[in-house]
């Protein structure tokens, strides 16, 4: 029996409906036959088995997919996106493995009928996390969460969870679109508003205060408390406390972004907090190229990108 040489398996963030979670596995392996020669440039029968326990184990998941191998002999394909023989991909339940994916081959398929002739069989030694969550309902830090990071939810993408003392959860939500690429802080740049406008979490509170401020007639604030995306309107400017938890979870928030039609990516640069510094000229920011926060000039004009909570 030939072999196939798995080189890798990973999950992977795609497109999602609403706020269903990602249901694919990607998997690439490299087949050869039975003179160790590659299989390149050619269509090829496989046929995947998502087995439970052991390599030997039930098979609660089987597809079937003609993928094409590369000049290398590589063929990347993602599980759960082929024609299902049996199982429900997204029934099964991560939380109680081990699972292995078994694969079978045939080289041959395009010339005849199909022979499976190689086959491989890899041990998941990880649980995808966003899988595990939408079947068992946990999130990092422990607990029983409905959401989970990167879920895309209540007009945006979930950044941040966590529950109050009774339990209930809640959420902070990234907005799909940057509000401005090019604004300031305030028209009223020479004036301190103080303490209302200075809290390092409370970015509704601060965005509040700021247009409230006397003289104010644009800002930063004002573009996100008047945006209505995906049918809320309680949207606000972050304080620099929520764009740090964001950029901690700026991988995952920006390869489900990247998966949104009608999203925009972050950009490696300056976006305005709601933060107000210690003197009347200067903002907490932060640069999504890197992560750091730094002090700027309320006129100097820097990206907006709203957030709002649940």
């Amino acid at each position: 029996m030939r072999k196939l040489f798995t080189v890798i398996v990973a999950v992977i963030l795609t497109a999602t409906v609403g706020a269903q979670v990602p249901q694919k596995l990607s998997y690439q392996s490299v087949i050869r036959n039975e003179s160790n020669n590659l299989v390149a440039n050619r269509i090829i029968a496989m046929q995947i088995s998502i087995l439970q326990d052991s390599t030997s184990g039930t098979a609660v998941y089987v597809e079937t997919q003609t993928p094409t191998t590369n000049a290398n002999g590589l063929v990347s394909i993602e599980i759960g996106g082929g024609t299902i023989v049996s199982g429900n991909f997204s029934n099964i339940d991560w939380a109680n493995g081990p699972y292995f994916v078994k694969t079978e081959a045939d080289p041959d398929a395009a010339t005849g009928g199909i022979a499976y002739t190689i086959t491989g069989t890899t041990q998941l030694l990880s649980v995808p996390y966003a899988l595990y969550a939408a079947n068992a309902g946990t999130a990092t830090g422990g607990g029983n969460f409905t959401h989970f990071i990167g879920e895309q939810y209540g007009g945006g993408v979930i950044f941040h969870l966590w529950k109050d003392n009774a339990g209930t959860e809640h959420g902070l939500i990234l907005a799909l679109t940057d509000q401005s690429t090019s604004h300031v802080w305030s028209n009223v740049y020479s004036t301190l508003i103080g303490a209302s406008a200075q809290s390092s979490w409370d970015g509704l509170s601060n965005s509040n205060a700021i247009i409230g401020q006397a003289g104010h007639t644009s800002s930063a604030a004002q573009l996100c408390l008047d945006l209505v995306s995906g049918g809320h309107s309680d949207w606000y400017l972050p304080s620099i406390q929520e764009l740090n938890i964001l950029s901690n979870n700026y991988y995952t928030v920006a390869r489900v972004l990247s998966q949104i039609s009608d999203a925009t990516q972050l950009t490696n640069t300056w976006y305005w907090s709601s933060t107000e510094g210690s003197d009347d000229v200067a903002v907490w920011v932060i640069d999504f190229s890197y992560g750091g926060p730094s002090y700027q000039a309320k006129n100097f004009t820097f990206y907006v990108r709203a957030v709002r909570a649940f």
